[in-house]
């Protein structure tokens, strides 16, 4: 019989190595799958803080709805300056919560400045602090969770000019890169966004 040579042995091994980690990262990749998540934005939304999430989560299986009181599209800020439009999947009106396994709240100042101050979108926000459904709410995010009393008594961080508004809400604010207290996950600003997207992907895998 004859003896592979020891330099092919390893090559072999080598290769399959690399098949199990490949697939092993792949079955990770698709962790949300059958999972639902609304996204919830008006116009001046941070351009990264939506997309960047969005495109994690589908990546890691899940379908998300870009959803807003505006049809058609919405316009995103891009730290200085208008960025990118990003089309409506389902206006507010229509929207209901039940079909949704988790929620997104990107910052940008108009935009959550905006919603906070629609009845419908703060009524839309509280439906999943009641359900207790995941949340992630990055930068200015958190805004509309005071009105739909999803801050008391959570640990949570923002951006900073938000500290004293969470905390007169009952929040316990922290500046922390991410801040997961049960199933609501915050961060700060664009960089914690590798952090932000991996412990919502946590969150919601572990179940809505």
């Amino acid at each position: 019989m004859k003896v592979s040579s020891p330099v092919l042995v390893s090559s072999i091994l080598s290769v399959a190595a690399t098949f199990a980690t490949n697939s092993d990262a792949g079955a990770e990749a698709k962790a949300l799958t059958g999972k639902t998540v609304a996204i919830l934005a008006t116009n001046g939304f941070e351009e990264s803080e939506l997309l960047k999430p969005k495109a994690a989560l589908e990546a890691a299986g899940a379908k998300t709805a870009v959803i807003s009181p505006e049809s058609g599209s919405i316009k995103a800020w891009a730290h200085d300056h208008w960025g990118t439009g990003v089309p409506v999947d389902v206006v507010l009106s229509s929207a209901n919560a039940k079909n949704y396994d988790a929620i997104v709240l990107p910052g940008g100042v108009m935009n959550p400045d905006t919603l906070r101050m629609n009845p419908s979108a703060v009524a839309f926000v509280k439906s999943f602090v009641n359900d207790g459904k995941p949340i992630g709410a990055i930068c200015h995010g958190p805004w509309t969770l005071i009105e739909a009393g999803g801050i008391e008594g959570k640990h949570i961080t923002s951006w900073p000019s938000l500290r004293t508004d969470l905390t007169n809400a009952g929040g316990k604010w922290v500046d922390e890169e991410v801040v997961r207290d049960g199933k609501l996950i915050t961060s700060r600003k664009p960089d914690d966004i590798p952090a932000f997207n991996k412990s919502l992907i946590e969150v919601i895998q572990a179940g809505s």
